[in-house]
């Protein structure tokens, strides 16, 4: 590892370090005076505002990017000690999340090369708006949104951890269903790493690809449709508001992700609109 790169990484730890003391104070602040989940939802919040705030700092809204697998693993950690839960079906919930959260981490710090990196996502809105409508943008579409969408999505995790419940076959059967929806997006992952980096600009239509044009987006809308199904396998279908969740992080990637991703690959490259017509969205 480059000595620059080196550095990037520890300034981004400290970063969320300090995002994490900013949540915990608030955690504490309102302990007491609202329920357990909507204390998490103003940590998380605030935690959102002090990557913000260093995105600002830094120019660089990519602070960001490792926030969406970095929080839920932590918080539904904290969820189930705080109530005490650690039957077998918040294990099996916890370890799937956890498998998740770690998987897309790696990823991202595969492909983190230092920190005056920016997405492209951002980077193209970057000077074509103004500095002000940006910055707007960049808080409440770039990472309040999305923050508030996976809160959402983390909410039949929460159910199952303050319920329980028992590990019923449909708890196993949903639980494979996280743990293979995370490995299709390892898998389709290094897939698209690999081939990259041996046939620059050229279409991907290499193993999972061959299947769909964004296996990975496949396997982390599964993943959140595994953890409703999780929760509803071993609670029932008491709650049924909990499906928000999944249905909000599906309308992201098809209406918002994917589309972004495609005028992009259309633009840059000249095979994908025959790879467009052939293969399908999703696998």
């Amino acid at each position: 590892m480059d000595k620059l790169r080196k550095h990037s990484f520890i300034l981004i730890t400290l970063i969320y370090a300090m995002a994490f003391l900013a949540a915990a104070a608030v955690y504490f602040l309102l302990r007491e005076r609202l329920p357990l989940v909507w204390t998490l939802l103003a940590a998380d919040i605030a935690a959102t505002l002090v990557t913000w705030g260093f995105s600002l700092a830094y120019s660089n809204v990519s602070i960001y990017d490792p926030y969406w697998s970095v929080i839920p693993p932590v918080f539904l950690t904290v969820f189930a000690a705080l109530k005490g839960n650690f039957s077998l079906s918040a294990i099996l919930f916890l370890t799937a999340v956890w498998y998740w959260g770690i998987r897309l981490t790696l990823n991202w710090a595969a492909t983190f090369k230092r920190f005056s990196q920016e997405d492209w996502r951002y980077s193209k809105y970057r000077g074509t708006i103004s500095p002000l409508l940006f910055q707007l943008l960049n808080l409440f579409g770039f990472q309040m949104m999305p923050t508030l969408v996976v809160f959402a999505a983390m909410m039949p995790g929460f159910a199952l951890l303050e319920n329980p419940g028992s590990a019923y076959a449909g708890t196993w059967a949903a639980f494979a269903i996280c743990v293979a929806a995370t490995s299709i997006q390892w898998i389709s992952d290094s897939q698209s790493h690999a081939f990259r980096a041996a046939h620059p600009g050229e279409v991907c239509e290499v193993g999972l690809w061959k299947s769909g044009r964004h296996p990975n987006y496949f396997g982390e809308i599964l993943f959140w449709w595994g953890v409703w199904m999780m929760q509803a396998a071993s609670n029932g279908f008491a709650q049924p508001g909990l499906i928000v969740g999944p249905l909000a992080i599906t309308a992201l990637f098809l209406f918002i992700s994917i589309p972004m991703m495609e005028k992009r690959q259309l633009a840059n490259k000249p095979g994908y609109a025959a790879y467009r017509q052939r293969t399908r969205k999703l696998i």
